[in-house]
């Protein structure tokens, strides 16, 4: 084989060999990510969180309330 032929190919398969090689690292890290994200979100799922009263004195609003319109 001439050697310019065979370095072109050698040159060739190299690109093709970094080209996978950068895709597999890419779904690496984006499988990292969405693990990271489903671990925050499960984590997240077992605080409670208290009620918030909607008044200053305490109390909750309820739907039986009719709004009074001036």
């Amino acid at each position: 084989m001439h050697p310019d032929m065979a370095r072109e190919i050698i040159r060739q398969h190299s690109a093709e060999m970094r080209a996978q090689a950068k895709r597999d690292n890419d779904a690496r890290r984006a499988r990292q990510a969405a693990r990271k994200h489903r671990d925050r979100a499960a984590s997240t799922t077992d605080v409670v969180i208290p009620p918030i009263p909607d008044y200053v004195d305490g109390t909750f609003h309820t739907s039986d309330h009719a709004h009074a319109d001036a």
